[in-house]
Protein backbone atom coordinates (compact mmCIF):
# COMPACT_ATOMS: atom_id res chain seq x y z
CA UNK A 1 0.00 0.00 0.00
CA UNK A 2 1.36 3.15 -0.81
CA UNK A 3 1.84 6.02 1.53
CA UNK A 4 -1.40 7.93 0.42
CA UNK A 5 -3.27 5.35 -0.15
CA UNK A 6 -2.34 4.63 3.62
CA UNK A 7 -3.41 7.77 4.44
CA UNK A 8 -6.70 7.76 2.63
CA UNK A 9 -7.91 4.34 4.50
CA UNK A 10 -6.67 5.65 7.96
CA UNK A 11 -9.07 8.92 7.55
CA UNK A 12 -11.81 6.44 6.48
CA UNK A 13 -14.78 6.41 8.91
CA UNK A 14 -15.32 2.86 10.39
CA UNK A 15 -18.63 3.73 10.64
CA UNK A 16 -19.65 3.51 6.95
CA UNK A 17 -17.93 -0.04 7.19
CA UNK A 18 -20.83 -0.50 9.77
CA UNK A 19 -23.58 1.07 7.88
CA UNK A 20 -22.92 -0.40 4.52
CA UNK A 21 -23.72 -3.91 5.93
CA UNK A 22 -26.42 -2.83 7.15
CA UNK A 23 -29.81 -4.82 5.70
CA UNK A 24 -31.13 -0.97 4.62
CA UNK A 25 -27.95 -0.15 2.67
CA UNK A 26 -27.78 -3.41 0.85
CA UNK A 27 -32.24 -2.68 0.45
CA UNK A 28 -31.27 0.59 -0.98
CA UNK A 29 -28.09 -0.58 -3.53
CA UNK A 30 -30.73 -3.13 -4.70
CA UNK A 31 -33.79 -0.82 -5.28
CA UNK A 32 -31.23 1.92 -6.84
CA UNK A 33 -29.80 -0.67 -9.22
CA UNK A 34 -33.32 -2.09 -9.98
CA UNK A 35 -34.33 1.21 -11.58
CA UNK A 36 -30.85 2.40 -13.07
CA UNK A 37 -29.81 -1.20 -14.87
CA UNK A 38 -33.20 -1.83 -16.77
CA UNK A 39 -33.48 2.09 -17.42
CA UNK A 40 -30.46 2.47 -18.67
CA UNK A 41 -30.43 -0.35 -20.70
CA UNK A 42 -33.34 0.59 -22.12
CA UNK A 43 -32.03 3.39 -23.20
CA UNK A 44 -29.25 2.45 -24.49
CA UNK A 45 -31.45 -0.41 -26.77
CA UNK A 46 -33.72 2.84 -27.80
CA UNK A 47 -30.57 4.45 -28.56
CA UNK A 48 -28.66 1.84 -30.76
CA UNK A 49 -32.00 1.18 -32.69
CA UNK A 50 -32.15 4.98 -33.75
CA UNK A 51 -28.26 4.25 -34.99
CA UNK A 52 -28.81 1.43 -36.58
CA UNK A 53 -31.74 2.53 -38.05
CA UNK A 54 -30.02 5.55 -39.35
CA UNK A 55 -27.39 3.74 -41.00
CA UNK A 56 -29.34 0.55 -42.34
CA UNK A 57 -32.45 1.75 -42.63
CA UNK A 58 -31.87 5.28 -44.66
CA UNK A 59 -34.95 4.28 -46.82
CA UNK A 60 -37.54 3.94 -43.81
CA UNK A 61 -35.85 6.88 -41.84
CA UNK A 62 -36.02 8.92 -44.59
CA UNK A 63 -39.92 8.62 -45.08
CA UNK A 64 -41.51 12.16 -44.97
CA UNK A 65 -44.58 12.34 -42.39
CA UNK A 66 -45.69 16.12 -42.71
CA UNK A 67 -44.09 18.73 -44.91
CA UNK A 68 -40.19 18.40 -44.70
CA UNK A 69 -40.39 16.24 -41.30
CA UNK A 70 -39.60 12.79 -41.55
CA UNK A 71 -39.31 9.89 -39.79
CA UNK A 72 -35.42 10.31 -38.68
CA UNK A 73 -36.32 13.55 -37.19
CA UNK A 74 -38.87 12.20 -35.36
CA UNK A 75 -36.56 9.52 -33.61
CA UNK A 76 -34.09 12.16 -33.11
CA UNK A 77 -36.88 13.88 -31.33
CA UNK A 78 -37.82 11.23 -29.32
CA UNK A 79 -34.05 11.12 -28.16
CA UNK A 80 -34.61 14.15 -26.35
CA UNK A 81 -38.23 13.61 -24.89
CA UNK A 82 -36.46 9.93 -23.77
CA UNK A 83 -33.99 11.70 -21.83
CA UNK A 84 -36.22 14.20 -20.27
CA UNK A 85 -38.86 11.17 -19.25
CA UNK A 86 -35.97 9.33 -17.62
CA UNK A 87 -34.87 11.60 -15.52
CA UNK A 88 -38.12 12.72 -14.48
CA UNK A 89 -39.07 9.27 -13.69
CA UNK A 90 -35.78 8.74 -11.61
CA UNK A 91 -36.46 12.20 -9.88
CA UNK A 92 -40.18 10.53 -8.70
CA UNK A 93 -38.74 7.04 -8.26
CA UNK A 94 -36.06 8.44 -5.90
CA UNK A 95 -38.05 10.92 -3.91
CA UNK A 96 -40.71 8.03 -3.59
CA UNK A 97 -38.17 5.16 -3.04
CA UNK A 98 -34.53 6.25 -2.43
CA UNK A 99 -34.50 8.79 -0.02
CA UNK A 100 -36.57 8.01 2.78
CA UNK A 101 -34.06 4.95 3.45
CA UNK A 102 -31.08 7.46 2.34
CA UNK A 103 -32.35 9.67 5.03
CA UNK A 104 -33.06 6.24 7.66
CA UNK A 105 -29.16 5.57 7.12
CA UNK A 106 -27.99 9.19 7.63
CA UNK A 107 -29.98 9.36 10.72
CA UNK A 108 -28.39 6.24 11.92
CA UNK A 109 -24.86 7.32 10.69
CA UNK A 110 -25.18 10.55 12.70
CA UNK A 111 -26.65 8.44 15.89
CA UNK A 112 -24.07 5.68 15.77
CA UNK A 113 -21.12 8.41 14.81
CA UNK A 114 -22.23 10.86 17.56
CA UNK A 115 -21.94 14.07 14.95
CA UNK A 116 -24.10 16.21 12.80
CA UNK A 117 -23.32 14.04 9.91
CA UNK A 118 -20.57 15.95 9.05
CA UNK A 119 -16.85 15.38 9.09
CA UNK A 120 -14.88 16.73 11.88
CA UNK A 121 -17.84 18.41 13.63
CA UNK A 122 -19.11 17.22 16.59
Amino acid sequence: MTSEAHEQAARHDPVYDRLHETSEFVELRKRYRGFVIPATVAFLAWYLLYVCMSNWAGDFMAIKLWGNINVALVFGLLQFVTTFGLAWAYSRFSNARLDPLARDLEQAYRDEAGTTGKRGQA
